[in-house]
């Protein structure tokens, strides 16, 4: 078949489609790998040569947009005329269509070690480990992961910038937990994040007004160990609940990140790669400064209590090649590492202004291209 479009230049395309149809078109698309907007242009192009097209129920539709091959989506309206029906169930047709010719695969089998833990830090403050780890649990929900977001930062940037109120310093909270100086069941903390569609999916632990004592009291206690392991043993019975915990480190190197560290090490029985640090940085010499004091901290980690604790790799955010020099040779120099870049998350407005409205990304702008690289990022742990 001779395609009547461009594979190369693409246009944002608009449609009304229900919520259950683009949820499992968004989870089977991460559970094959490939792109959403790939999936519905093999889905549309599949659809204009079929011959019978069976109905998909869209009321209740809510706006989803995607970016196909310039010129497709009038092909596809230029179909739907003589099939009367609405350019909205046809695209609903193609992405039913897509969906039954690549069924889900097989599912794999039950986890031993409980949930994968990616951890996010980096030391310096001001490089996006909120943004990123907000947006990349927020991807991994969408594809049906059930994901816990803890706010791991005595600041609570996440817990404000979801729209949520850090907990009272009066309060329980994950501090006192691991201290051992609150009662109940930390998962009476948790809150739903509501929005887009990874509701029901995603839930986010808070930051606490008590938190910046966390590290002080660590250093000052005599247990033995609870400096390292204080944060696992109180996430210990949540991690039967989850698929992943994602946390968002302070920018510190103190206690309290060697809990998140040691929390995010490999486990007995675990394969490489499942659990580990992931290191949002900037494309300028200070995150390469600030990398290098972290590394030594895991080094010491690692050595001292004979664990391993793998990055898992970079994510460059807030990246604009117009800065010149300093950003592509920063660029360049994340990406000769032994570890991979994950994914460069570009400088646009659409993370600011969902900042502003204290509300998630994935929910505000779900199609915008922060949103989608979040998405590529999210799917290189789904495997």
């Amino acid at each position: 078949m001779t395609v009547p479009y461009s594979p190369e230049d693409r246009e944002k395309v608009v449609a009304k489609l229900p919520v259950p149809l683009r949820r499992e078109l968004k989870v089977r698309a991460a559970e094959l790998g490939i792109d959403i907007q790939e999936a519905v242009t093999e889905g549309v192009t599949a659809w204009l040569d079929l011959q019978d097209h069976a109905a998909v129920d869209t009321s209740g539709g809510s706006s989803f947009s995607t970016y196909l091959p310039a010129g497709l989506y009038e092909k596809l309206k230029g179909a739907c005329k003589p099939r009367k029906i609405s350019y909205n169930q046809g695209m609903a047709q193609s992405i039913r269509s897509w969906l039954d010719a690549h069924p889900s695969p097989r599912p794999t089998p039950p986890r031993t070690t409980g949930a994968r833990r990616l951890v996010f830090g980096n030391q310096k403050g001001g490089v996006g480990k909120t943004s990123v780890s907000a947006g990349v649990a927020q991807a991994l929900a969408e594809t049906g992961k059930r994901t816990l977001l803890i706010d791991f930062d005595p600041q609570g940037h996440l817990t404000r910038q979801l729209g949520y109120e850090m907990l009272d310093i009066e309060s329980p909270s994950l501090a006192k937990h691991m201290l051992a100086d609150a009662e109940g069941d930390l998962q009476a903390l948790l809150v739903p994040i509501k929005g887009g569609d990874f509701e029901d999916c995603l839930w986010l632990l808070p930051a606490c007004k008590d938190a910046f004592l966390l590290d002080a009291k660590l250093a000052t206690t005599r247990a033995v160990r609870i400096k390292e392991t204080a944060l696992e043993r109180v996430l210990a019975g949540l991690e039967q609940e989850f698929e992943f915990i994602v946390v968002d480190c302070p920018p510190s190197l103190g206690y309290t990140m060697d809990t998140a560290l040691y929390y995010g090490r490999t486990r007995e029985g675990e394969e490489p790669g499942q659990s580990g640090i992931v290191i949002p940085v900037q494309a300028e010499d200070t995150s390469g400064d600030a990398y290098d004091m972290l590394a030594e901290q895991m080094d010491d980690l690692c050595e001292d209590l004979k664990v391993e604790i793998q990055t898992l790799g970079f994510v460059v955010n807030l990246y604009d090649a117009r800065n010149g020099y300093i950003a592509t040779s920063s660029l360049e120099s994340w990406q000769s590492m032994d570890e991979p870049v994950l994914g460069i998350v570009p400088e646009l407005k659409e993370q600011r202004e969902a900042v502003r409205r204290k509300e998630p990304l994935l929910a505000y702008e779900p199609d915008c291209e922060q949103a989608n690289v979040l998405r590529s990022i999210a799917r290189r742990f789904q495997g």
